[in-house]
Formats: structure tokens, sequence, C-alpha cells
């Protein structure tokens, strides 16, 4: 079943691969790595990389020696990550949680901050669950609540510029929802009858260009980019004019923005 919610984020990042890969894809990239370990992803595997975005998870799998599948909802990242992953065994359309292939027939399968972009995170981990083979490894990232940092400096930004945020988006079903705490993705990793589920808090901060982390929501990004696109050109300017300030106080000798973030790491195997 699609929800409102699903298909709320399909229209927020139709098109959107290339302002995602300037501007929030290596935000997203740090935890790659870590997440490729904790599914024990090594040289020999078949391996699912749900929602591949940009391809970087998928692209480090391969570089292990995995063969390795990348799906994505959104045909924009698809086209964008078939570009890098020439090696890939093959890299599709195709969305969480109702996925084209057999079950048990992948040895892991790696959600990097796709969880928190679906309207059924319970299905979508069970649907993870069904495609990978028994014994094999689910590992998953998304972003806690409170949010880091990071994440929170846009609020400033909006709350400085004297914009208000958008009270009508669609957000998940509380009856489908989760607490984004290390407790509650263990928990629905868990409730979706995972073993041996563990969940870490990673922290990092992220260094990154001023003009980069303005031009993701300056070009429809995430829910920030949802309330500038409401905006006519002189609110605009003001909400920069507030970036510009708000963002002075992360600014390193190199201008580069250093951003204190961080994300929920959860792992488990296949029973």
């Amino acid at each position: 079943m699609t929800t409102a919610f699903d298909e709320y984020e399909r229209s927020r990042w139709a098109g959107r691969a290339a302002a995602f890969d300037r501007s929030f894809a290596s935000l997203c990239a740090h935890p790659a790595s870590a997440l490729l370990d904790a599914a024990n992803v090594g040289a020999g595997m078949r391996v699912l990389d749900a929602g591949t975005g940009s391809g970087t998870v998928a692209g480090l799998a391969c570089a292990r020696g995995a063969a390795v599948v990348a799906v994505d909802a959104e045909p924009s990242m698809v086209e964008l990550a078939r570009g890098r992953l020439p090696s890939a065994e093959e890299v599709r359309v195709a969305a969480l949680p109702h996925l084209p292939f057999p079950s048990g027939c992948f040895d892991a399968a790696v959600a990097n901050f796709v969880i928190n972009h679906v309207g059924d995170p319970l299905a979508a981990i069970g649907e993870l669950r069904r495609v990978v083979r028994p014994a094999g490894r689910i590992a998953v990232t998304t972003w806690p609540y409170p949010p880091p940092e990071a994440q929170r400096l846009w609020g400033e930004v909006f709350a400085a510029a004297g914009v208000e945020p958008p009270t009508a988006v669609p957000s998940v079903d509380a009856d489908r929802d989760f607490p984004r705490t290390p407790d509650g993705l263990a928990g629905l990793l868990d409730v979706a009858g995972l073993t041996d589920v563990r969940c870490d808090t990673i922290s990092w901060v992220h260094r990154t260009d001023p003009e980069a982390w303005w031009s993701g929501p300056a070009n429809g990004i995430s829910r920030p980019g949802l309330l500038m696109e409401a905006q006519p050109p002189d609110v605009i300017v003001r909400i920069r004019a507030a970036y510009d300030e708000v963002t002075a106080a992360y600014r390193d000798a190199d201008g580069l923005l250093a951003l204190p973030t961080a994300a929920l790491l959860a792992s488990a195997s296949v029973p």
C-alpha cells in the first residue's frame, strides 16, 4: 500500500537527483562504510542497496567485491547512480515496501537514510527481511529525533528571517511511526522479527561549502526546500541574509562549514 506520505516524498524528490548530489549527498555518505560493515558486506556477497540515491553505498559495496543490486524510487536518482555503478549487477527503479525480487535472493540488504522516507517503516523492514536469506544481514540508518545541530540550523535560519514553517505537511501515520531513537529503531527491527538487533548512534562533524549547504533547500531539497519554494524573491533574499548570519559561527578558517550531526545505525540478522 502506498500512503499519502509516500506520495508526498516521491513528489518532493522528483527530478532532484542533481540537486541532492550537489548538496546533501556528502552528508548522507558519511555512515556508508559503517553501514556496510554492520551488514558484513564483503567479496562474493549479493547485496541489495535499497534507496541508493546517488549510488554512494552501492559504489562502496562494489569496491568490496560484492555483487550489487541498487534500487531507488526516483528515476533521476537511478539514472545518476547507473552512470556511477558500471560494475553493479543491476540498477533499477523500485521502492519499499514492494521490491521486485524473489524471497531470500540476497545475502545482505542495506538502506541508508531510507526508512525516514517511507510511509510504513515496519513494512519496509519486513520487505528487506523477505528478500534476504536466513542468516543474512540487514542494516539501516536514519536521522534521530530531536534533530542534530546541523539539521536544526535551518529552523534557526527561518526563525531569524521571520518565516513560518509549513504546517500542512504529510507525515507518517501515528500507528505506523516509530520513535527516532536508538531504542525506537532497534525496536522496529525487533518487531519485524529480526535477531541480534543492535543500534548505535554515529556522531560526526560534517564539513561542507556554505554554497553547497544552501543549494539543497534553494533547489527544493527536504522540508526546508518546501518552505523556500513558497517564498517570493524578496523573502528569499531575507532568508539568505539570515543564513549567512546564522552559519557564520560554524565557518572554519578555510571558509567551510563545520556542522555537528548524528545518525542512528541499526543492524540485525534474518532468522
